[in-house]
């Protein structure tokens, strides 16, 4: 896919991989509609990234709000031609210690708000005469399962199924489906959970992921790819 003059939808987008995947993309000419919560975020990205970045303020669990902004945003003759599933959070505890509304929260906002965006989005696509792409951002949790992230690790592993189906469903629509699994980024997420280091990922290397598999030939697709740091953890002195 050429990039420049394409239109993309990214989730998650005011801080993280989220604000990464949106500067890149701006950067190849895509304008890119960003979707977050925080408002005071996304201005300042777009304050640094340009007018091809478009802040929505827009919670992805409202899924009436979600379904409105998306009809009132495209139509026929305006098409969005990338989807980066990127919003997600983690809520971490034991089995028997975590509360049954954390588990709640992070299939919705981890699973669900992914099914309901893409079912909206799906259609638009279906009408394109160029190959568009759904990108799915999963975590090496989607490969593994660790102790005390059981609910995380069980959104993580939906998602790669619900990807896998994805693609086999869509690829004769010409969408391309694909599930990236990030191992540690260091990012705002790590901060919340035992906090970054020198060996982590960083989030522009994830974006120029991102960018290498949107822009492959139409008729070669990735569809999973996992990508993770080559020393995972600082020498121990």
């Amino acid at each position: 896919m050429q990039l420049q003059g394409k239109t993309a939808i990214v989730t998650g987008a005011s801080s993280g991989i989220g604000a990464e995947f949106s500067k890149a993309l701006t950067e190849k000419g895509c304008r890119v509609f960003g979707l977050a919560r925080r408002s005071d975020r996304l201005e300042e990205l777009r304050s640094r990234l340009g007018d091809l970045f478009v802040p929505v303020v827009q919670d992805v669990n409202d899924f009436e709000g979600v379904e409105a902004w998306v009809g009132s945003t495209f139509s026929g003759d305006n098409r969005p031609d990338v989807l980066v599933n990127n919003a997600g959070l983690g809520l971490f505890g034991a089995v028997d210690e975590l509360p049954p509304e954390d588990w709640d929260t992070m299939i919705q906002t981890n699973l669900t708000s992914v099914f309901r965006l893409t079912r909206l989005i799906v259609p638009f696509m279906k009408q394109s005469d160029s190959v568009t792409h759904i990108v799915n951002i999963a975590s090496v949790a989607g490969l593994i399962g660790n102790p005390n992230i059981s609910g995380y690790n069980a959104t993580k592993f939906a998602i790669r199924g619900f990807s896998e189906a994805l693609m086999k469903e869509l690829r004769n629509d010409r969408i391309k489906v694909t599930c990236i699994y990030p191992g540690s980024v260091a990012t705002e997420f790590f901060e919340q959970h035992g906090g970054t280091h020198s060996h982590m990922l960083q989030g522009r290397d994830v974006a120029g992921t991102l960018v290498h598999i949107l822009e492959t030939p139409d008729n070669f697709l990735i569809d999973e790819i996992t990508v993770r740091p080559l020393v995972p953890k600082p020498p121990q002195k």
